[in-house]
C-alpha cells in the first residue's frame, strides 16, 4: 500500500483491492503506473467523516473584461491583466481560478487538496468551439493534483499551456476518483467550468 494524502489515513493501492480499516479511505490506483492522472476509485470504511462541497465555479477576478464573458473569470493573480501566455486556453485559466477557490473552500473547513478523494467536473465549450476543452482542464488539474511519481515520490513538472513543463503550483501526490462531463451551459454566464469535491477529514 502506498500511503498518500491526509484524510483518515487516505491511502493508495497500486497492486490490487484492499478492504479499508475503520476510519480510513483507500484510493485504488491503476497497477504498475508511475504517473496516473486519476484513481480507479476509492473505498470507504465506516466512521469516515466526509466533506462534500457544493458546485464551485471561478471568481470574476478580471474586472477589465466584460461581465458574462469567459475572460471575466481569468485569475489576474496568476495572469496579470487577464493576459494569457501563448498556448494557455481560457478553460485552463478558469480551471486554475476555480481550483484556487476550491482550495480556499477546503481550507475554511480545515482541509487541503491532499484530503480530496473524489471530484465531479462540469465543462462547457468555449464560444465558437465544437466541444469542451478537456486538454486545458487536465493541464490545470495537474497543477494541483497527481503531480508526483507514485513509485519514487519525485515531483513531476507540469506545462502551463504550451510552455515548457515547470514545477506545479501545489505539489500533491493525490489521485482522485474523478468524472468529467460536458454540459450545454452552466449557471453563471461566462463560466466554462464548475467543480464539486469530496474530501476526507483527518483523524
Amino acid at each position: 500500500m502506498l500511503v498518500a494524502g491526509g484524510g483518515f489515513t487516505a491511502g493508495a493501492v497500486a497492486d490490487g483491492p484492499s478492504i479499508p480499516k475503520s476510519r480510513t479511505a483507500v484510493t485504488i490506483l491503476p497497477a504498475g503506473q508511475a504517473n496516473p492522472s486519476i484513481a480507479n476509485g476509492v473505498a470507504f470504511a465506516k466512521n469516515v467523516a466526509l466533506y462534500n462541497s457544493s458546485g464551485i465555479g471561478p471568481s470574476g477576478l478580471n474586472t477589465a473584461a466584460p461581465a458574462g464573458t469567459p475572460e471575466r473569470y481569468i485569475d489576474t493573480a496568476i495572469f496579470p491583466g487577464g493576459v494569457l501566455p501563448q498556448g494557455v486556453t481560457v478553460t485552463e485559466a478558469q480551471a486554475i481560478n476555480n481550483l484556487r477557490r476550491i482550495g480556499e473552500n477546503l481550507s475554511a473547513m480545515g482541509l487541503t487538496f491532499k484530503d480530496v478523494v473524489t471530484m465531479r467536473v462540469f465543462l462547457d465549450a468555449p464560444p465558437g468551439a465544437a466541444r469542451a476543452d478537456y486538454a486545458g482542464w487536465n493541464r490545470a488539474y495537474r497543477q494541483y493534483f497527481a503531480n508526483t511519481n507514485v513509485l519514487t515520490g519525485a515531483t513531476i513538472n507540469v506545462p502551463l499551456g504550451t510552455a515548457p513543463a515547470a514545477p506545479p503550483f501545489f505539489v500533491n501526490p493525490t489521485r482522485v476518483s474523478r468524472s468529467t462531463l460536458e454540459v450545454a451551459s452552466l449557471a453563471v454566464e461566462g463560466w466554462l467550468i464548475e467543480i464539486e469535491v469530496d474530501a476526507v477529514y483527518p483523524r
